[in-house]
């Protein structure tokens, strides 16, 4: 499968972005979806993650409250609603997904990965 996150850009603290994974090759609704981040000069961490069918979703700490990640398999995508956003949340922001009926919170479990798109919040 080939995954494309699109919608970031720059926003003053306290904005909101919605970010988009979109989905080809395979049948996307069978995957778990992630959505990841990297800030400069530090590790890739998990952010956001979803089921297949919606039913289970998993956040980080630094973000619960804050962000919403959600999908349509009629239209293979899966978003990442953000909101309340603060400069610590500036990274590039990958989409990831592998085949599977659970929340997977590891970035090395996933097989598949899109190319990033970056957020920048400004204080």
């Amino acid at each position: 499968v080939q995954l494309q996150a699109f919608g970031g850009g720059l926003v003053q603290a306290g904005g909101s972005l919605r970010l988009s994974c979109a989905a080809s090759g395979r049948t996307f609704s069978s995957y778990t979806t992630g959505w990841f981040r990297q800030a400069p000069g530090k590790e890739r961490e998990f952010v956001a993650a979803i089921t297949w069918n919606g039913g289970n979703t998993s956040y980080a700490d630094s973000v619960k409250g804050r962000f919403t990640i959600s999908r349509d398999n009629a239209k293979n995508t899966v978003y990442l609603q953000m909101n309340s956003l603060k400069p610590e949340d500036t990274a590039v922001y990958y989409c990831a997904a592998r085949q599977s009926i659970v929340v997977v919170t590891f970035a090395a479990h996933y097989r598949y990965w899109g190319q990033g798109t970056l957020v920048t919040v400004s204080s």
